[in-house]
């Protein structure tokens, strides 16, 4: 679903305007709203930390100058949605663009880890988004089950779903989940 491209420029400039709230980590526009998200917790970003130093370690040989980066926002404002996904794999070099955000065409990889509060949102929601930019590669890894999907294929025809201690493909790269905690 889209919004009139009117009412999103404007929540564009209102979230663009809000003060730093402490607790509030994230600012997301979607389904015509802005939607603020509480800070991660300590396993969340160990998640984010560890996926991102496996897939750096990899993309100089299957994609020089790209890297794999956490809080950098994604925006397409043709579907009316900003979000904030907890790593992206993208060229270091659109770092350079005075863009407030990165454009999905310039993201290979999405990955998005799991809240305890808001689980659905990564499930349901960021699935349609993601697939709806046409994002190639979206994981989710889930710390309350232990367990994550591989979304692939054009519109995330194909579900990979895996354990952590399983080693996953994604792409052209190969995680090794077995440093993924729990929050339990």
């Amino acid at each position: 679903m889209s919004i009139d491209p009117a009412v999103y420029a404007r929540l564009r400039e209102i979230a663009d305007q809000l003060p730093q709230v402490p607790g509030i980590g994230k600012i997301e526009i979607a389904d015509g709203e802005i939607v603020m998200m509480m800070s991660p917790v300590r396993k969340h970003e160990l998640a984010v930390i560890r996926i991102a130093r496996q897939l750096n370690a990899q993309l100089p040989t299957t994609h020089p100058g790209y890297i794999a980066h956490p809080g950098a926002d994604l925006e397409d404002a043709g579907l009316g949605r900003l979000r904030n996904p907890d790593l992206m794999v993208f060229s270091e070099k659109v770092l350079e663009s005075d863009q407030p955000a990165l454009l999905p065409h310039e993201v290979l990889l999405v990955v998005e880890i799991v809240s305890k509060s808001n689980p659905e949102n990564d499930y349901r929601n960021k699935v349609h988004d993601y697939a709806a930019m046409g994002i190639p590669l979206y994981v989710i890894v889930d710390p309350r089950t232990g367990t994550g999907i591989v979304h692939s294929e054009p519109g995330y025809q194909s579900r990979e779903k895996f354990s952590f201690g399983d080693s996953i493909a994604v792409g052209p790269w190969t995680l090794d989940t077995s440093g993924l905690l729990t929050y339990a």
